[in-house]
C-alpha cells in the first residue's frame, strides 16, 4: 500500500473501499436477490450509495452461485470514477463483456471473440483491423441499404396501422436492423438469400441463454429466474441449429472478407468468421435493438414540438442537398444531439467491467480509494452518464444538450461505446469498432422516420414501443 499511498498525495488520502460482499455463498445469493428481485437495478445501487456515502462501492454482481464462484466487483457509480474502466495503463478487459462470468465459447465455435480478448493479446489487434476493414469496404452501401430497410419497415407498420389502428415497432425494428446489417456488410440479401425473415429470431434464441444468468426473462416469475436461468448455465446445444444457419450465410456470403481475413491479417478463416458474426448480431444487431426503440420513446415522450423541430431541420437539409446523403445528414445538429442525448439517458449496455492489472487509486467526487492488482471493477453507465455533478438536468430528455460549443464540451462524458464519445477507436483500445457508424446510422433512422412521417403517438402503458398514431409526411 505504499504505492497507494505516495499515489493520494496530491488527490487526498486513500479510503477503504465501503461496501461488503456478506458471508461466502450466502452474500452473493443475498445481493442477486435484491439485485433481481426485491430492489431492481437502481434501487439496489442507490440504496448501497446512501448506506455507505460513496459512489465506489463493494458489492456481489450477478449472476453468482452455481454460476461463478467470485461474485465480487468494485462497483464505480458516478462520472468521474466511471472512465478508469477505460484506462489501459491500470486495467485489462480480458474475459469481462459479462462481468464475473463469461459464456461458453461453444457459443463462438470455440473460439474467444475479439470482445473478450486484451488488446495486449495478439489476436485482439488481427480481428479488430479486420473488424475495421468490413466497416470500411462497406461504406458505399450504408445509405442505400438503409434506406431500403427503412421503407419495408414503413410499409409494414403503415399495414399493420391501416388494419388495426395501432402498430408494434419491436418485431419490424429487428428486421429492419438484421437486413441492413446483412446487406451493407456482405452483399447478400438474407431474405432471399437462405435465412429468410427468420435471421432476427436466430440471433434471439442464440443471444438468450448467454445473456440470461446477468438479466431478467421478462416472462418468467422472478423467483423461477432465481432458481433456473440465475442459478445454472444453460448450455448450447438447443440453438446451435439457428447458430450453424447464421454462419453458414456468412460463411458463404462473406467470402470475400474471409479471404482478406486470410491473406492480410493472418486470421483462420473459421475464426474470422465466427467473430464476424459476433459483431454483428450480439454486438450491432443487440445493440441497435435496444437504441432505435429508445429513441422512438424518448422522442414520442418529448411531444409535439420536437417532433416539429426534428422534421423542419431534416426536410430543410434534404431539400438543400437534393437528396438525404452524408452532407445533409452531417447539418442536422438536433438529429445529431437528440441521437448523443439518448445514448447518454439510456445506453445500450448499462453495465462495463475491467480487471486492475496493478495497484492504482480511483477517484470520484468525493475521494479516494485504493484497488488492488486482480480486482474486478464494474460501471453501472447510466448512474455515470447522469451524473448531477457532471450535467444539469441530468435525469431530464434534453434534446439539445449537445449542441453548440458547450454541447460539444459535454461528449467527453457519453460513454456507450467503452470509451468516451471524443475518444478515437483503434486496434489497441477496447472502444467500439464501430462507434462512428453507430451514431451516423442511428441519425439515418431519425432523418428517414420525420422524412416520411409529420409525428407520431406511442402507448405510454405499454413497455414496448407500439404506435397509437402514427401521421404521414404532409410535405
Amino acid at each position: 500500500m505504499k504505492v497507494l499511498a505516495s499515489m493520494a498525495s496530491t488527490a487526498g488520502p486513500v479510503k477503504e473501499i465501503p461496501g461488503s460482499y456478506g458471508p461466502p455463498l450466502l452474500g452473493a445469493i443475498a445481493d442477486r436477490f435484491e439485485y433481481f428481485v426485491t430492489e431492481g437495478v437502481d434501487k439496489f445501487f442507490k440504496k448501497r450509495i446512501d448506506k455507505y456515502k460513496s459512489t465506489v462501492l463493494k458489492v456481489n454482481m450477478p449472476p453468482g452461485p452455481l454460476i461463478v464462484s467470485d461474485s465480487r466487483v468494485i462497483m464505480l457509480l458516478d462520472g468521474k470514477s466511471f472512465p478508469v474502466l477505460y484506462d489501459l495503463s491500470k486495467v485489462e478487459k480480458k474475459n469481462v463483456l459479462t462481468g464475473t462470468y463469461m459464456p461458453s465459447t461453444s457459443f463462438t465455435g470455440g473460439y474467444r471473440v475479439a470482445v473478450y480478448l486484451d488488446p495486449s493479446e495478439e489476436n485482439h489487434s488481427k480481428l479488430k483491423r479486420f473488424c475495421f476493414e468490413v466497416l470500411g469496404s462497406s461504406r458505399d452501401r450504408y445509405f442505400p441499404e438503409f434506406a431500403r430497410a427503412f421503407d419495408e419497415l414503413s410499409a409494414a407498420v403503415d399495414k399493420e396501422m391501416a388494419s388495426r389502428g395501432k402498430a408494434s415497432f419491436g418485431e419490424q425494428i429487428e428486421q429492419l436492423i438484421f437486413n441492413f446489417l446483412c446487406r451493407s456488410l456482405t452483399g447478400a440479401d438474407p431474405v432471399t438469400q437462405g435465412l429468410g425473415t427468420d435471421g432476427p429470431s436466430y440471433v434471439i434464441k442464440w443471444l438468450a441463454p448467454q445473456l440470461a444468468p446477468t438479466l431478467s426473462s421478462g416472462f418468467l416469475p422472478k423467483i423461477v429466474d432465481e432458481l433456473t436461468i440465475h442459478s445454472i448455465r444453460l448450455p448450447f446445444w438447443p440453438v446451435s441449429g439457428y447458430y450453424d444457419k447464421l454462419f453458414n450465410f456468412l460463411w458463404t456470403h462473406a467470402a470475400p472478407a474471409l479471404d482478406v481475413a486470410e491473406k492480410e491479417f493472418g486470421l483462420k478463416r473459421a475464426e474470422a468468421c465466427h467473430d464476424l458474426l459476433f459483431n454483428i448480431s450480439f454486438n450491432a444487431f443487440g445493440g441497435m435493438s435496444i437504441l432505435f426503440p429508445s429513441i422512438v420513446k424518448y422522442i414520442g415522450n418529448a411531444g409535439n414540438q420536437l417532433q416539429r423541430d426534428l422534421a423542419e431541420e431534416i426536410r430543410g437539409a434534404v431539400r438543400a442537398q437534393g437528396n438525404l446523403n452524408g452532407r445533409a445528414l452531417e447539418s442536422m445538429a438536433l438529429v445529431r444531439s437528440t441521437v448523443y442525448e439518448v445514448l447518454r439517458i439510456d445506453p445500450p449496455v448499462p453495465l462495463q467491467y475491467a480487471r486492475a492489472k496493478t495497484d492504482f487509486v480511483v477517484e470520484s467526487h468525493d475521494g479516494v480509494y485504493g484497488v488492488k492488482k486482480g480486482e474486478l471493477l464494474g460501471g453501472y453507465q447510466p448512474f455515470a452518464t447522469k451524473d448531477p455533478k457532471l450535467f444539469d438536468r441530468a435525469d431530464e430528455f434534453v434534446p439539445r444538450r449537445f449542441m453548440g460549443p458547450e454541447g460539444e464540451k459535454m461528449l467527453k462524458h457519453v460513454l456507450w461505446s467503452n470509451g468516451r464519445e471524443t475518444d478515437e477507436t483503434s486496434a489497441d483500445n477496447k472502444q467500439c469498432g464501430g462507434k462512428d457508424i453507430v451514431v451516423m446510422v442511428a441519425r439515418l433512422f431519425v432523418a428517414h422516420f420525420f422524412l416520411q412521417y409529420d409525428s407520431y403517438t406511442i402507448d405510454q402503458s405499454s413497455s414496448s414501443v407500439k404506435f397509437t398514431a402514427l401521421n404521414k409526411a404532409t410535405f
